[in-house]
């Protein structure tokens, strides 16, 4: 028989975001492929003979490359495995986890994908930063950092700076300089605020806020690196007022997962 593939979302870091589903997946699996991002406290939930199989990626050093893990997941699923595929935030929020789909379907194995809540919701909400507000902010847009250097993607900044209100960008830390540069090229004003929420909804989760005219500076005195949400926009100006969540004392709400 033929095993079943679960690409499940981890979440953006608290173990407790989440889903039942994607718990329960994880407590059933007999092989659990997981990502760098994946909080380890939610691996201990597996059962005791599943196999687990780091896959983490780091900027520019990659443990394992995408075509291995995807050789992984059709390799334990023919041999009758459950596999989970456990992947931060959600598996189809620049992910891969539409790639990693396509695998299964090219080789006729079933899977199943278990959304999860993804960092550019997450990270800001914990920021106390909305990404839409009725008066605020009617829409907002993900967009990949690691684009922002690119000359080819350049005409999507006329489009993002001119037609989105809050703009939410993963992984953009390295090139921040160029995002801020081609927005105010674009049309946004320089002071429109912005935010980077970094290890968002962690304990040791900070959040520094600017605008696009000063960030960059605020950033290197902070010393932020990835993994860190950008958040751009008017919502950003919330942050003082509904900032919740203490990064000195973070909130801890004992929850039985299993």
């Amino acid at each position: 028989m033929v095993g079943t593939v679960y690409l499940v979302g981890a979440g953006p870091g608290d173990p407790e975001l989440i889903t039942l589903k994607g718990l329960h997946c994880i407590q059933q699996a007999d092989i659990i492929l997981y990502d760098r991002l994946v909080n380890p406290e939610l691996l201990k939930h597996a059962h005791k003979d599943a196999q687990l199989i780091y896959c983490g990626k780091l900027p520019h050093y990659h443990t394992m490359k995408q075509e291995t893990i995807n050789h992984f997941l059709v390799k334990y699923a023919k041999e009758g495995l459950r596999v989970v595929r456990l992947k931060g935030g959600d598996p189809f929020v620049f992910g891969r986890g539409g790639e990693e789909a396509l695998e299964c379907a090219k080789n006729d194995i079933p899977f199943e994908i278990v959304p999860g809540i993804t960092a550019g919701i997450a990270a800001t909400a914990y920021a106390g930063i909305p990404v839409t507000h009725r008066t605020l902010s009617k829409s907002f847009a993900f967009i990949t950092g690691h684009q922002a250097g690119d000359i080819e993607a350049e005409h999507q900044w006329a489009h993002l700076a001119n037609a989105v209100d809050t703009i939410c960008i993963y992984m953009g830390v390295h090139h921040l300089p160029a995002i801020t540069k081609q927005l105010i090229q674009h049309g946004k004003r320089p002071d429109t605020p912005i935010a980077l929420v970094q290890w968002g909804t962690l304990n040791d989760q900070r959040t520094i806020t600017g605008t696009l005219e000063t960030i960059e500076k605020r950033v290197k005195e902070a010393d932020i690196s990835n993994p860190s949400m950008i958040v751009i926009g008017e919502v950003v100006r919330l942050h003082k007022k509904l900032n919740w969540f203490k990064e000195d004392i973070a909130p801890h709400i004992p929850v039985a997962l299993a």
